[in-house]
């Protein structure tokens, strides 16, 4: 019930409603609006406006949608991330997100270099994408240094992908500057499309994921969303390589 149209529109208040119902499925289906609201600490009003954006006319009907699709679901073993990671494959499964997919092939199929950016765990990230790229016959590179320098004529007619977790990153909000300075086409990959990374971007993809960052600086947040849409891309790419 959670779609990635729905999920997007959401203000940060209602995020962290999200992310409460997600993380306590159990609970959620026997919680009255007032003990939701508390438990995610927003209004009352706040939980209307989400079950309204979810598709329901109110907190009753959103709860009686939400425990049919939890019974709905194939039990698995209770692990790390497990459902949080459903969800959004949950919320992904509509020709809404299938056409976003698309229209990032659109804007990488015709460039001459693809260059993947990120730092620390984007960073790795990128490394992979560019790998696997490659493999579908788009030769691409990778920048993990937030420091390197973006010159004139180096990344004409190319698109950079950088991914950010937080897409607040400074280092890397310089780097998408340049690229932009420079003509070069940026497509980001965040965990969410309000970020000011993707507002400088020239298209954005976001996953919506809940953070963790722990000791208060480490963040944890699961990447599986950004490795399954970079192989998406990737093989529409694939399909377009070998029509040719």
């Amino acid at each position: 019930m959670f779609t990635h149209t729905a999920i997007a529109n959401l203000n940060a208040l209602e995020l962290m409603i999200y992310n409460y119902v997600i993380k306590n499925k159990d609970k959620v289906m026997y919680m009255t609006i007032r003990e939701l609201a508390d438990a995610a600490d927003v209004s009352t009003t706040t939980v209307m406006r989400f079950c309204k954006k979810m598709g329901c006319d109110g907190y009753s009907e959103f709860r009686i949608r939400f425990k049919l699709s939890i019974e709905q679901e194939i039990h698995q073993p209770v692990n790390f991330g497990v459902g949080e990671i459903v969800s959004f494959f949950n919320s992904i499964n509509n020709k809404v997100f299938e056409e976003l997919i698309n229209q990032a092939v659109i804007h990488i199929a015709n460039a001459d270099r693809i260059v993947f950016v990120g730092a620390g765990s984007s960073g790795s990230l990128g490394k992979y994408g560019a790998r696997f790229f490659s493999n579908v016959g788009k030769f691409s590179n990778y920048i993990d240094d937030p420091y390197y320098p973006v010159s004139t004529d180096t990344f004409k007619n190319s698109v950079a992908i950088i991914l950010s977790v937080s897409g607040e990153t400074q280092e890397i909000l310089r780097l998408a500057s340049q690229f932009s300075l420079h003509a070069c086409k940026v497509i980001s990959i965040t965990n969410s499309e309000t970020c000011s990374l993707a507002r400088m971007a020239d298209f954005n993809l976001s996953y919506h994921m809940p953070q963790t960052v722990v000791s208060g600086r480490h963040n944890i947040t699961t990447q599986v969303p950004v490795i399954y849409i970079l192989e998406a891309i990737a093989h529409r790419l694939a399909k377009i390589h070998l029509s040719k």
